[in-house]
């Protein structure tokens, strides 16, 4: 059950946010920035200092609220997939597939959404129990691709990151992505320390989100 509800909440979450920070203070005021502009769901990633700090405490910041659901990202084996979980990560987002942190994320009931390309490596990642893929870098193919690698393989849940920004969010969903994720368009005031700008992004980007898929 608790991995079903985590789904869901990514569903409809819609825009998931990569956090990739020089710093811890920088992740948590970034995600608590996307945040306040409306986007619940947060991926931390592993290239970030501290990154395990981040992901418990904004866990514990936002424990009172059942929209946030905070992840990890940028996983790329078993040690991190372990330490993410015990921090408290409600998912596993990782650039390619790998078969232990699969195992392990299925094992404690965590979804892990591992970055694939090809249908056979879509594939491969449905056979370990994955039940969102990452398709990355998604800046690498055209929308229509969803609805290419969907025909042979309509059960496989779709999350483009890379190359998804605000004009061409519609036509991801339009080929029938499950979410998006979303880090250098979204994340770039943070070159600057613009919080304030993070946040009207994100809020630009849940409108975009309820816009284009009618909620």
């Amino acid at each position: 059950m608790k991995k079903i509800k985590t789904i869901q909440q990514l569903k409809e979450a819609g825009v998931i946010v990569v956090v990739r920070a020089n710093s811890k203070e920088e992740a948590i005021l970034a995600s608590k920035a996307a945040i306040d502009g409306g986007l619940t769901g947060i991926e931390v990633t592993y290239t970030t200092p501290q990154a395990t700090e981040v992901i418990q405490e904004l866990v514990e910041m936002y424990k009172n609220n059942p929209e946030v659901i905070i992840g990890a990202g940028t996983v790329l084996e078993e040690v991190s997939t372990m330490a993410a979980i015990n921090a408290g990560a409600a998912f596993v987002v990782s650039p390619c597939f790998d078969e232990a942190s699969a195992k392990m994320s299925n094992l404690f009931g965590v979804p892990y959404l591992p970055g694939c390309l090809t249908p056979t490596e879509i594939r491969q990642a449905l056979t370990f129990g994955v039940d969102v893929v990452k398709l990355f870098p998604g800046s690498a193919f055209s929308p229509s691709y969803i609805k290419n690698i969907k025909a042979p393989l309509p059960q496989a849940n779709i999350m483009p990151t890379g190359g998804v920004n605000l004009d061409n969010m519609h036509e991801w969903f339009d080929n029938g992505v499950f979410a998006v994720g979303v880090g250098g368009d979204l994340m770039a005031p943070l070159a600057k320390n613009d919080y304030a700008a993070i946040t009207e992004k994100a809020k630009a980007y849940r409108a975009k989100f309820l816009e284009v898929t009618g909620k």
